[in-house]
């Protein structure tokens, strides 16, 4: 079940750069703790999906986790073995660039130590680097 907008503007965007620090989004707001980005990157539909499951696996309904990343912007891919030229490619695939100092998942219902090792799954299933936060240290 891939992650993805329902409806958007424009089918194909604009490649773009991911630089810069996150300046919204990158607090907790829900859950007591938290996992956050600590450098720049994209995160896949498929990667958000993954480690929904480790979380609701490793969770088995106890507690809440919040997912405050959505793959809004398309990424086109020409066909293997096509020549240049022809246009943009279709489109392959859905991505949400990452700002260091993102939250990305939030945690709550839960002790500490558990919180700590479910982000420590889920960190293991994303390709950006992230510290575990908690509402004390949250500045971390």
């Amino acid at each position: 079940m891939a992650v993805m907008p329902r409806k958007v503007k424009y089918r194909k965007a604009i490649k773009g750069k991911v630089r810069g620090i996150a300046t919204s989004g990158n607090r907790l707001h829900f859950g007591e703790y938290g996992l956050k980005a600590i450098e720049n990157g994209i995160i896949r539909s498929n990667h958000i999906e993954a480690c929904r499951v480790a979380a609701a696996r490793k969770m088995k309904g106890s507690g809440k986790i919040w997912i405050n990343i959505f793959p809004y912007k398309p990424v086109t891919k020409k066909p293997a073995e096509t020549r240049m030229g022809k246009g943009k490619g279709d489109l392959s695939h859905w991505i949400c660039p990452i700002y260091r100092g993102k939250m990305l998942f939030e945690i709550s219902g839960v002790p500490e130590e558990f919180a700590k090792i479910v982000c420590r799954l889920i960190a293991f299933k994303l390709p950006v680097r992230t510290r575990f936060v908690t509402r004390m240290g949250a500045h971390a």
